[in-house]
């Protein structure tokens, strides 16, 4: 039986999507695959639905963001695990069986991410797991290095959606992607959640993925994705720190936002990500933002030192 569906959001991905359903025909292990369609314009949709007639899809009608496109796509999965998979990836032979090799090995793991290489440099590393730091900052571990380091597995703080693989009934525990993300940080949002509940979020460096990047948001740094950046970066500090540990981190907090509001000023984007801040504490404020925080319980405690371990030793990481 199948053990794992595929699930992959697209959004006017005509000229990623073919290479990636194709890729994933030739690996070892031909999963269930859903794409879910954002109310595509450009012809995707009907290429997929013409060239891969074996593929199911969910079509959205308009672009509902990232979130809730792959929550569907959960949703309508039957397997024991849910591969989400960005339409601008391509996946070596393998990279399936390798990511649920991680899942079967230890029912603690809610996550793991596969290796993601630079598809047009395929040279560089685009990313080792997602980790987080008392700065406010998330980040790709590895991003940009030589893709010949990170050979080892190991425990990160998040997967990067973009191609990770999830134990599907612990979304009913600890709930699926918030759909207030739209997108942006999202993944971390999840996996944060995953350690505050006691579970963990694997690296496996034999699962390798060539990932575009940027495939249909254009530059790493534009103005969708920095107002969505940054509101979100706050919206993702309620929502799981407690205010004991929100008061703890204000020292790091905020001299990070103000590094970062400098650097967005110096390419011209300081009022978008000034902007942005103040929608993540409005969304925060509101009555939506309120009903999705996570609630401090003391059974969960010593997973919190461990978070709180983590994002002061990942301040030295980042900065060295």
């Amino acid at each position: 039986m199948d053990k794992t569906t595929v699930v992959i959001p697209n959004y006017n991905g005509i000229q990623y999507i073919e290479n990636c359903l194709q890729s994933l025909r030739e690996g070892t292990i031909i999963p269930k695959v859903i794409v879910v369609d954002n109310g595509s314009q450009d012809g995707s949709l009907s290429l997929v639905k013409e060239r891969f007639p074996e593929i199911r899809v969910i079509e959205m009608g308009e672009n509902t963001g990232f979130c809730k496109a792959v929550n569907m796509g959960i949703q309508a999965a039957d397997t024991e695990y849910v591969l989400l998979l960005n339409n601008d990836t391509v996946a070596e032979k393998g990279m399936v069986a390798g990511l649920e090799a991680a899942l079967d090995e230890d029912r603690q793991v809610f996550s793991a991410a596969a290796k993601m290489v630079s598809l047009h440099k395929p040279d560089q590393l685009d990313g080792a797991g997602d980790f987080y730091c008392a700065l406010g900052w998330a980040y790709s571990r590895g991003k940009d290095q030589p893709s010949s380091r990170y050979s080892q597995p190991g425990r990160i703080f998040s997967s990067c959606a973009g191609a990770a693989i999830y134990r599907y009934e612990l979304f009913e525990k600890i709930g699926y992607f918030d759909e207030n993300h739209f997108a942006y940080l999202e993944d971390m949002d999840i996996g944060y959640r995953a350690n505050i509940y006691g579970y963990h979020n694997r690296y496996v460096p034999d699962a390798v993925v060539y990932h575009a990047g940027s495939g249909v948001s254009g530059s790493r740094h534009n103005e969708f994705k920095v107002s969505l950046s940054s509101r979100n970066s706050i919206y993702l500090i309620y929502k799981n720190m407690p205010l004991l540990q929100i008061l703890i981190n204000i020292p790091f907090l905020i001299p990070g936002y103000l590094i970062k509001l400098f650097f967005f000023a110096l390419k011209g984007l300081g009022g978008v990500y000034f902007k942005g801040i103040c929608k993540g504490i409005s969304l925060s404020c509101s009555k939506e933002g309120r009903k999705n925080k996570v609630h401090f319980s003391i059974k969960n405690l010593k997973n919190y030192f461990w978070i709180q371990g983590q994002l002061w030793i990942n301040v030295v990481r980042r900065v060295l």
